[in-house]
């Protein structure tokens, strides 16, 4: 009896070590799991991550453009539209502002609710001489007025991917849009743009 006491003190001491190294072993297999599946879903984020741009031109008619130039999907959410940082609701608003109060002639697709595949690009607003045509002849003053005046429209357009993730654009007619990351999109507001 008295040479098994040591056997029995060393097998508890290895068993204790085995339990241990096994312990520490599951950990590290956890902590490996955990960080593949945060890398996978940084993969899946960079292949749905939509890039917003908005635009203005005047060749050959002056036309604003929203574009996706990013690589998934962009689920337009809530749209404001401002004219001199005023907002306005709907496109006779924002010519009604631009040009001053009458009746007023362009084309428009509504953004509100779109989505936009990687690469698609759509024009978004198109003003019209009074005959209904677009606006090209640079000789025509209502064309030079408007080119002149497509720097004081602005947009607030936020959108997110197909995970739910937000972002706003703030851009002008003239001037390079900036993006911004947000946790998520405003409810509908007094400010909400209409079209």
């Amino acid at each position: 009896m008295i040479g098994a006491v040591p056997e029995e003190k060393e097998t508890r001491t290895a068993s204790r070590y085995e339990t241990f190294i096994a312990t520490f072993i599951a950990l590290l297999a956890v902590c490996v799991a955990g960080y593949t599946a945060y890398m996978q879903r940084q993969q899946v984020r960079a292949a749905v991550w939509p890039i917003l741009e908005f635009d203005s031109s005047n060749g050959p008619d002056i036309h604003f453009t929203l574009s996706n130039k990013g690589v998934g999907p962009a689920i337009i959410r809530h749209v404001i539209v401002k004219v001199d940082d005023h907002p306005a609701k709907t496109w006779n608003e924002v010519l009604d502002k631009l040009l001053g109060p009458g009746k007023h002639r362009f084309s428009e697709s509504d953004m509100s609710g779109h989505v936009l595949a990687p690469n698609e690009s759509m024009t978004v607003f198109t003003p019209h001489d009074p005959e209904g045509n677009p606006l090209t002849d640079r000789s025509n003053p209502l064309w030079a007025e408007m080119n002149k005046d497509r720097g004081r429209l602005s947009v607030e357009i936020c959108y997110s991917s197909t995970l739910g993730e937000c972002w706003i654009l703030r851009a002008s007619g003239l001037a390079a849009g900036t993006t911004t990351q947000t946790g998520h999109c405003p409810t509908w507001s007094d400010v909400t743009f209409q079209q």
